[in-house]
C-alpha cells in the first residue's frame, strides 16, 4: 500500500503533541506500508528513508503564515502522484492532503489533533490567517474519507463543530507513546546541570506557551502551594509576542516571591526530557483545551503522577485518583490546581502508587505499533469501500 503522511512537524523540526504523534506513527507505519512522509524543512527536497521537506515558496517570505502554509499544501500535492492513499494531520497539511485527494483521485483521511474552531486565540497568532486556517481545516475534514480522533472526546467535538459531516466517517485511534524510550531513568546528570535542587521536590510543566497549553494559570496556582517545592518550566515557542510578555512578567513575579523557580526556555533532547519527567514530584498540565495530551502519557510512562486540568481527552488518559488527579476548569480552576499539587506532593506514598499505575496503564493501552495497526486497517476500509 502507497502511502503519502502529510505534516509540518517532523525530526528533527518536533515541538508539540502532533509532531510526535507523526514521528512515532510513521516509524512503525514503515514496516507495514509504502511510505512517503512530506512535511516542512528549508532544505527542499528528499531526504533518505522516504521524507520529502517542502519550504514555503520564497515569492512569500514575510507573507502572513496562513498564505505561507498554503503555498507548502501545494508543493505537497503536486509531490504525491502515485501514492494510492494519503493521511494528512493538523490544519497545516490538511488542504496538501484536499487539494492530492482532487489532483490524483485518491482517498484523503485526515487525523484531528485539534480544531480550529475551538481555538479562537489563534486569531492573535495569525490574524486574518486564521479565518484562512478555518477554512482549510473544515474544507479538508467535510470532503475527507475517514477523519481519526486522537480521543473519544475529540470525536464529539468534530462531529460538534462539522455537522455536515456523516458520523460513520469518524474513528477514534488514541495517541500513542513508546514506552521503551519514555521509561523511569535513574540519572541525575541532567538536573545537576540545570541547577535542580535533588533534595527538594519539584512540579514540572513541559509545553508550549500558548494560551491552549495554560501555563499562565499553572504560574499563578504554585504562589500557593507549598513554599519548599521548585518549579520547573520547559517552556518556549510562544504563540505571540504578547502571551510572552505575559509569561515572563509572572515568571519574574513567581521567581521574586520563591526560591527555587527554573525556566528552560530552549527544547531539550528527549533524554534529558526524560530525566526530568522521571524525578519530577507531579507533573502538571493546565490545558484550557487539549484533544488527549500525549505530554501527559510520557509522564506516565516515566512512572510520574500527574496533576492536569479535566478537558477534552485527558480523563481518557489520566484515571482520576489512581494515575494523578484532575482539576475542573472553572472560576476556581488556579486555587484547585494548587490544592492537587500540594496533595500529590504532601503524600509521597501515594504519589508513588500513583506514579506505578501511570506506567503500568501507559505500557498496557498505547503502544505505538497497536496504534499502527488500527490506521493500516482503517486505510484498508477506506480502499475497499473506493473499489466497490
Amino acid at each position: 500500500m502507497r502511502v503519502g503522511l502529510l505534516t509540518r512537524e517532523y525530526p528533527p523540526d518536533v515541538y508539540g503533541g502532533a509532531g510526535v504523534h507523526v514521528e512515532f506513527l510513521a516509524r512503525e507505519l514503515a514496516a507495514l506500508v509504502d511510505l512517503d512522509v512530506h512535511c516542512w524543512g528549508e532544505a527542499s527536497g528528499a531526504d533518505a528513508g522516504g521524507v520529502l521537506r517542502h519550504r514555503p515558496w520564497a515569492a512569500l517570505d514575510g507573507a502572513n503564515d496562513a498564505l505561507r502554509t498554503f503555498s507548502v499544501d501545494l508543493a505537497m500535492a503536486a509531490a504525491l502522484e502515485g501514492r494510492e492513499l494519503v493521511h494528512s494531520h493538523t490544519w497545516y497539511a490538511n488542504l496538501g492532503g484536499h487539494l492530492a485527494k482532487l489532483q490524483h483521485g485518491v482517498p484523503h483521511v485526515v487525523t484531528a489533533h485539534s480544531l480550529e474552531p475551538l481555538r479562537p486565540w489563534k486569531a492573535e497568532q495569525l490574524g486574518g490567517g486564521y479565518a484562512l486556517s478555518s477554512w482549510a481545516e473544515r474544507t479538508a475534514v467535510e470532503a475527507a474519507d475517514a477523519v481519526i480522533a486522537v480521543s473519544g472526546a475529540m470525536r464529539e467535538d468534530i462531529l460538534g463543530c462539522y455537522p455536515a459531516l456523516d458520523k460513520d466517517r469518524v474513528h477514534v485511534v488514541h495517541n500513542g507513546i513508546d514506552t521503551r524510550l519514555y521509561r523511569p531513568d535513574p540519572a541525575t546528570d541532567t538536573l545537576d546541570r540545570l541547577g535542580i535542587d535533588r533534595s527538594r521536590p519539584y512540579v514540572l510543566f513541559v509545553g508550549r506557551i500558548t494560551r491552549q497549553k495554560g501555563v499562565p494559570h499553572l504560574l499563578r496556582a504554585v504562589r500557593h502551594i507549598d513554599p519548599s517545592v521548585q518549579v520547573v518550566l520547559c517552556a518556549g515557542a510562544p504563540d505571540t509576542p504578547q502571551i510572552d510578555r505575559e509569561f515572563r512578567d509572572l515568571f519574574a513575579e513567581l521567581s521574586r516571591d520563591r526560591e527555587g523557580v527554573h525556566w528552560i526556555p530552549q527544547m531539550l533532547p528527549r533524554p534529558e526530557v526524560i530525566q526530568l519527567l522521571t524525578h519530577a514530584a507531579v507533573f502538571a498540565c493546565p490545558s484550557v483545551y487539549e484533544p488527549l495530551g500525549i505530554v501527559n502519557l510520557e509522564a506516565m510512562a516515566c512512572g510520574t503522577p500527574v496533576v492536569a486540568s479535566r478537558v477534552g481527552g485527558i480523563p481518557e488518559v489520566v484515571a482520576d485518583g489512581e494515575t494523578g488527579v484532575l482539576v475542573t476548569v472553572d472560576d476556581d480552576f488556579e486555587a484547585g490546581l494548587a490544592r492537587a499539587l500540594d496533595s500529590v506532593i504532601g503524600d509521597p506514598e501515594a504519589a508513588r502508587r500513583m506514579g506505578e499505575a501511570g506506567r503500568e496503564r501507559a505500557v498496557g493501552e498505547f503502544g505505538w505499533d497497536a496504534v499502527a495497526r488500527r490506521t493500516v486497517r482503517l486505510y484498508e476500509e477506506v480502499l475497499s469501500a473506493g473499489r466497490s
